[in-house]
């Protein structure tokens, strides 16, 4: 089969020119050839098609370049059109190139697309640009959807622990007056104790000795029990310390999050959503550390507890630094 004379094929569809041609003669020929150039690409889908499933393995790609001489590429675009485009006078009036531009988008947004955009009069390097320009924008609108979930989220999150913060430091300040009641009333045994006189019945042979040890044994357990009344009372109140200490920083942060929302919407300020983000992973990385840091200081040997006591102090240091 030789290859078509397009100039010839094209040359037979047109009007012999004529001295009282007008523009509106021009105009119906040129909307005439579209709409037929709209079912001619229709009907050069469907034929690809029907070929391609008519055609054993191996035959289409050499039938496709020899005989049509199309590309694949060109080939798949014309089966896309068949497939989804279904309305001639619609294709016709776009033409392949701005159709085919179209079918990025989902069948159910493209006629409220085209009627939006005015697809019929754009070029197809217009086209092109509208779609990316759509694809940025809803892509951009679904990011801040996102951000402002993951903003909510760590308001959610700071405010449930600011919940569990405040019941730490009522537990923490309870705890401290227990310590505190226990530890005065121990020494206010004690001190009886110390004072009280040694009663011995008449009849009853004094050993003095036994006396004075048995004494001096109530003495040093009662001292005992003092000392780690002491020790819990001086742990409550660090404890205390420390949760009034996180309750103070997160209520500072929390201002200072509620002026930056004044000034900027959250939807759009990636970097303060992030930094929310990380903000709420280093409080939990610090609430870990301090766990450690508090076991540490119940062992005998101290030399953990303070390499662990230099460590935070030099990342806060870090931190004072980075934030002047």
């Amino acid at each position: 089969m030789g290859k078509p004379d397009l100039g010839r094929l094209i040359a037979q569809t047109m009007t012999p020119p004529a001295e009282d041609r007008t523009i509106e003669v021009i105009t119906g020929e040129i909307l005439d050839a579209k709409r037929a150039g709209g079912e001619a690409i229709l009907t050069i889908g469907r034929c690809l098609i029907e070929a391609k499933d008519m055609l054993s393995h191996g035959e289409w790609l050499p039938w496709l370049t020899e005989q049509v001489e199309f590309s694949p590429r060109t080939a798949q675009n014309f089966m896309r059109l068949a497939r989804e485009w279904s309305n001639t006078q619609t294709l016709a009036d776009l033409g392949a190139s701005k159709a085919l531009a179209l079918l990025a988008l989902p069948p159910e947004e493209r006629e409220q697309f085209m009627e939006d955009h005015k697809v019929v009069d754009m070029s197809a390097r217009q086209l092109e640009q509208a779609i990316k320009e759509r694809d940025e924008a809803r892509a951009a609108a679904e990011q801040a959807a996102a951000d402002q979930r993951t903003a909510e989220q760590a308001r959610d999150k700071m405010a449930e622990d600011m919940r569990l913060l405040n019941a730490s430091l009522a537990s923490a300040q309870d705890a401290r007056e227990q310590a505190e009641r226990d530890a005065a009333r121990l020494e206010k045994d004690l001190a009886e104790l110390k004072a009280r006189p040694v009663e011995v019945a008449v009849e009853t042979v004094v050993d003095q000795a036994a006396i004075d040890k048995a004494r001096a044994d109530a003495i040093a357990e009662m001292q005992a029990k003092l000392d780690k009344a002491k020790e819990a009372a001086a742990k409550a109140k660090y404890r205390q310390q420390e949760a009034e200490a996180k309750t103070e920083d997160l209520k500072r942060y929390l201002e200072e999050r509620e002026k930056s929302e004044k000034k900027a919407a959250i939807a759009g300020d990636k970097e303060l959503t992030q930094f929310d983000v990380l903000f709420i992973q280093g409080q939990e990385l610090a609430n870990k550390m301090q766990g450690y840091l508090l076991k540490a200081r119940g062992r005998e040997d101290q030399t953990a507890a303070q390499d662990m006591e230099k460590a935070m102090k030099y990342l806060a240091e870090i931190f004072g630094r980075y934030a002047e």
